[in-house]
């Protein structure tokens, strides 16, 4: 009896339908997603949101019209309540020995084409449970919503709410085919670039790089502008002969040895930006996301940009 006593009281003190709702409503931003999600009313994701208030002892919501924001109390226990949930999903799959998961990673395209895509066996050999899916863009997933479950960005490593570890400084210096090198009697100075077509002239990294080759002028304003995306595509442009190219050249050592694109100067510049794995705080803890999390540090070292011995 005292037993029974004790769970009515704890089921009580601890509200945890309110707190699942409480949790996909911040995550969200969402009363009505919340519910689509939960599969209730809004009606009913707003009762649960009322008692889960009344617990705590503050509002946990701003409520406008069709806007609902955190409040500081609310912004202050949806991460621990988020990594709450999560922890309880681990050891529920690890009780059942359900391991099985899919770990959706968002990155930039040339990440993934030029290191991620080459080395992701190992991790899969490592953790054959965890099935990996790869989604590539330049556009910021916003990873509090679940969109993936990690990202590897290009930044300076600061985003609220996220753990960031740095993974490869992202350096660049011009690279070009050898035979269109030739067709001008080869690059001797960074002054020679400028008689060959630069591809994406709009891009900030050559005006970066021409400076710290003493060049004020480079006149890149007057050149036809090509966006093709990703670093990754404008090398190819250059393999095939297309124009010059301002790369990352770690990643394209295997075009050097073979002589499809070669790197005139040494000069190599930065513009603070370099590659970091990110995912949110809250889920930190999380099987797969540590898992990943090992395996690529354990994999890159930023101090020298290669694969650690």
């Amino acid at each position: 009896m005292h037993q029974e006593n004790l769970s009515v009281k704890m089921s009580k003190q601890f509200p945890l339908n309110a707190l699942r709702v409480f949790e996909a409503a911040a995550r969200l931003g969402s009363f009505t997603r919340a519910g689509e999600e939960l599969g209730m009313t809004q009606t009913a994701v707003s009762y649960q949101i009322k008692l889960i208030e009344e617990n705590v002892g503050e509002p946990l919501f701003l409520r406008r019209p069709r806007q609902i924001t955190l409040t500081e109390v609310g912004q202050r226990l949806a991460p621990r309540v988020t990594e709450a949930f999560e922890m309880l999903q681990e050891a529920v799959l690890s009780a059942r020995g359900d391991v099985d998961s899919a770990l959706l990673i968002s990155s930039t395209a040339t990440f993934a084409s030029q290191w991620l895509a080459r080395n992701i066996g190992s991790f899969q050999l490592a953790h054959p449970n965890i099935a990996v899916r790869l989604t590539t863009g330049e556009t910021i997933v916003d990873l509090t919503t679940g969109a993936a479950d990690l990202a590897i960005r290009s930044g300076t490593g600061v985003w609220p709410g996220l753990d960031s570890h740095p993974l490869m400084r992202i350096q660049f210096t011009p690279m070009l085919s050898p035979a269109l090198a030739e067709t001008i009697g080869g690059i001797h100075e960074p002054r020679d670039l400028l008689k060959l077509r630069i591809i994406d002239a709009g891009d900030p990294w050559w005006r970066l790089w021409f400076e710290a080759a003493g060049i004020q002028d480079p006149d890149l304003d007057g050149r036809p502008t090509s966006r093709l995306g990703a670093q990754t595509f404008e090398a190819r442009a250059a393999v095939a002969g297309q124009g010059v190219a301002i790369l990352t050249p770690e990643f394209y050592m295997d075009d050097v040895a073979l002589g499809r694109l070669y790197q005139p100067f040494e000069l190599r510049c930065s513009d603070g930006h370099d590659y970091w794995l990110a995912y949110p705080h809250a889920r930190r803890n999380t099987l797969k996301i540590r898992a990943f999390r090992d395996w690529i540090l354990g994999e890159l070292d930023p101090e020298t940009n290669s694969l650690r011995k």
